[in-house]
């Protein structure tokens, strides 16, 4: 037996809605425990449960402002040792366990803050005492495990740490080698550093040195010539951006900047809760008059398009999940608003629908016709819905556009919405359409003219 397209994809549906319930589903519902395959696709573990990310206004936690001291940093040096030290803090917190936190850096005149929300923290004595550490730079010497290679990773058993530290590097520099176009970093050790850094290359030739950032080792380049003068070169990183990012963190420890608590706040989970359960019985109503309508209004079609609903709210929140999409309540409000935009679709082919029968078509004709000649205006809409989004998502971080978490929330599910909803309109619905749905051939008699 040949299958029909229709009936192929209404297959290959059937599975990835499956697969979404079995994700979407919690471990336990009540008293019964729903069953998890043992089983693994790369990194996704289907025995467990894939946690849904919460914000900090859902789940509760703490916000701490930080206060930075740049008076032992020249003026030109305060920008990179900010953004240094936010990716030497978002490290430390992201050991501590706090996954998915937002720091935010605020510059005024000579006050330098760095703003945190730290979503779920179940301990905020540790974390602050943690945050609120300078950072350390240290230069070792990596041991390994007697008769194995220093290039088996796993076989590092320690670090016997030297006389050089971050306070005699100057500063690291994300640059092209001029010799073949590689991104490298440039380090240049003060004068403190000069004559250490000389002696540990000359007597580890072909060995590695360690670098470490509060006892993470952030690089352990491989010496290839003792380097006399205090300048030396790191290779091996992929990309500007893996330089650039390595530079930031070697910075951290060159210019490492003294914080303090200027304030926190406890956000407790209760208001979260609040706030969750409000928006979820808004979202049910909202969403159940919007299925009355679509049912009321086209009947059996209103009825296939409202499951394409229901698949879509499915479909969106297993991507949140397999894809740790922070959800805030801005974010739940970004979700709403595309199931608008999905019933907007919707609408649109069954009024393209309409008229396709009332000119004489066939109703199997009509709903093609319908789908290709409303695709135009379906499209044009959620691009421009898209565009905007993007706008307010700021992937490049231009400071004169919007840098708020809380927008961002909104317009990373507002996108992903938006994208989802073109699928289960275009996809979806159509083809549960194509299989279940049975029109009417309205016939219209034509009067001749006299």
């Amino acid at each position: 037996m040949t299958l029909s397209k229709p009936q192929k994809v209404f297959i290959f549906i059937c599975a990835i809605s499956l697969l979404s319930l079995y994700l979407v589903l919690p471990a336990k519902i009540f008293n019964f425990s729903v069953p998890r395959l043992n089983f693994k696709i790369g990194s996704l573990d289907l025995s467990q449960e894939i946690e849904l990310k919460q914000g900090l206004d859902i789940k509760g936690g703490l916000q701490v402002t930080l206060t930075a001291d740049m008076q032992e940093i020249k003026s030109e040096d305060r920008i990179t040792a900010l953004e240094s030290l936010k990716t030497n803090i978002g490290r430390r917190i992201d050991f501590f366990g706090v996954s998915e936190s937002g720091i935010k850096t605020a510059i005024s005149g000579n006050d330098y803050r760095l703003i945190l929300e730290l979503p779920g923290i179940s301990n905020p004595e540790q974390a602050l005492a943690l945050i609120g550490q300078t950072a350390k730079m240290e230069f070792a010497l990596p041991v390994y495990i007697e008769g194995k290679t220093a290039t088996d990773a796993a076989t590092l058993s320690d670090f016997v740490l030297t006389d050089l530290t971050g306070a005699d590097l100057a500063r690291a520099t994300a640059t092209f080698d001029s010799s073949n176009g590689q991104p490298v970093v440039d380090i240049v050790f003060k004068d403190s550093g000069k004559a250490k850094f000389a002696k540990l290359t000359k007597e580890n030739i072909g060995k590695q040195i360690a670098i470490l950032l509060d006892d993470y080792p952030v690089t352990m380049p491989t010496v290839q010539v003792e380097i006399p003068d205090g300048r030396a070169q790191i290779t091996g990183s992929n990309s500007i951006d893996e330089a650039k990012a390595l530079a930031v963190q070697l910075n951290a420890g060159a210019l490492p900047v003294p914080v303090s608590v200027l304030s926190q706040k406890n956000i407790p989970a209760t208001l979260g809760a609040d706030s969750i359960e409000k928006s979820i019985t808004a979202g049910v109503i909202g969403l159940s008059m919007v299925v009355l309508f679509m049912i009321g209004n086209y009947g059996w079609m209103g009825l296939i398009a409202s499951i394409g609903l229901v698949l879509y709210g499915l479909f969106t929140l297993t991507l949140y999940k397999l894809f740790s999409v922070f959800l805030s309540l801005p974010g739940i409000a970004g979700f709403l608003l595309s199931v608008g935009m999905a019933v907007d679709s919707n609408i649109l082919v069954f009024e393209r629908y309409k008229e396709e029968i009332r000119a004489g078509r066939t109703w199997p004709v009509a709903l093609e016709l319908a789908f290709g000649r409303a695709w135009d205006s379906i499209k044009d809409a959620n691009t421009a819905t898209i565009i905007t989004g993007f706008i307010l998502f700021n992937p490049l971080n231009w400071n004169f556009l919007n840098t708020s978490g809380a927008v961002r929330g909104f317009a990373l599910t507002l996108i992903l919405g938006i994208l989802i909803s073109l699928f289960t309109g275009i996809v979806v619905t159509r083809n549960l359409l194509r299989l279940f749905y049975k029109g009417k051939t309205l016939e219209i008699k034509k009067q001749k003219s006299k």
